[in-house]
């Protein structure tokens, strides 16, 4: 069980509806929390390299990714996350609309540790979110650093 009070957690979505959404869906969670949301993989890669207007950025507990993203998409931006000696330790869920094998194989080959299917409906798509929160936040024991 975590002892952190207030955790740090990457959002990286670029529908920003989709982002409303998983944030209000974090606010009805139960851990204290900030969530810190990005747009594309390259303001993703500058958030957690500390880059451009992100040089006081904190390390994310958790990092939520798309893989449809502008700019750079997510698989290169997991693929820059799990190669880093810095930032590989941090767990990484894909969050997408993607339901291609393909895709699933690509992610977990990269290391995701997590790829979860977004759910249509509001309700199953709550009931996802708090269960990452609960699971993720709850009871696995991150690295600190």
């Amino acid at each position: 069980m975590q002892h952190k009070k207030i955790f740090e957690i990457l959002l990286v979505e670029d529908n920003h509806g989709d982002a409303l959404l998983t944030k209000q869906a974090f606010k009805t969670g139960k851990m204290e929390k900030n969530l810190h949301i990005v747009y594309d993989g390259v303001e993703a890669t500058d958030f957690l390299f500390k880059r451009n207007k992100y040089t006081n950025a904190l390390r994310p507990d958790l990092i939520i990714l798309d893989i449809n993203l502008p700019k750079k998409n997510g698989m290169e931006v997991l693929a820059e996350i799990k190669v880093d000696e810095t930032l590989k330790s941090i767990p990484v869920i894909i969050l997408t609309s993607s339901d291609a094998r393909n895709d699933i194989r690509e992610a977990y080959n990269l290391h995701a540790n997590c790829y979860l299917i977004k759910q249509m409906d509001l309700n199953s798509y709550f009931e996802m979110i708090h269960s990452v929160e609960n699971f993720w936040l709850g009871h696995v024991d991150l690295p600190a650093l």
